[in-house]
């Protein structure tokens, strides 16, 4: 009898708790970036600029997520390849390498800040949001100018410049998204750093 209660004491003391929500990133992830793609196909263009939700969309992912490198690099990917078939532009195809590099961004700046203590910056998501369209722009403007042979002058003064309004306008939109996809995200589980 003894040994009874002590096998049902040892085995009381046995406790394995349930998996975590560890994979929570990637449905946030999904989430966004179509509300992203859906945003991006339906919003006019006003005056030349139209905003990149989906950069917005994965800045915030990236902010909320802090994802390994390598993850962020699927983010842009992913990004990047499901704007080939909804892009308006001359080069669809230079979506993979742009928001490929635009997710890069994003994460180096959110474990900049991380590293050297702004993790809470109040105005975090604007400057990501703002860093990762200027250089997913960047580089999707030049393989243009490339593809279409345009002069320099061009691509410095004419479409650099649409870049940099974009990416305030989307450094805005990151910003006052941010908040709300926060408490979706942690609604029921904590920050990942």
């Amino acid at each position: 009898m003894k040994d009874e209660e002590n096998l049902v004491e040892q085995v009381a003391l046995i406790e394995i708790e349930p998996a975590k929500d560890t994979h929570r990133w990637v449905a946030i992830t999904a989430l966004l970036l179509a509300i992203g793609i859906i945003l991006h196909t339906i919003s006019p263009n006003i005056g030349g600029v139209t905003p990149n939700w989906t950069i917005a969309m994965y800045s915030i992912t990236i902010s909320l997520t802090d994802p390994s490198f390598k993850q962020a690099a699927g983010i842009g990917f992913i990004a990047g390849l499901t704007l080939v078939p909804s892009s308006k532009s001359a080069f669809p195809l230079g979506n993979l390498v742009s928001d490929l590099t635009g997710a890069l961004v994003a994460a180096m700046m959110v474990k900049s800040m991380v590293k050297i203590g702004l993790a809470n910056f109040k105005f975090g998501p604007f400057f990501t949001g703002f860093l990762a369209t200027m250089a997913s722009g960047a580089v999707f403007t030049f393989i243009l100018k490339l593809i279409l042979s345009l002069p320099l002058s061009v691509y410095i003064y004419a479409m650099l410049p649409v870049v940099a309004t974009v990416a305030v306008l989307n450094g805005f939109i990151t910003q006052v998204l941010f908040a709300p996809a926060q408490k979706l995200f942690f609604m029921q589980g904590g920050r990942k750093k």
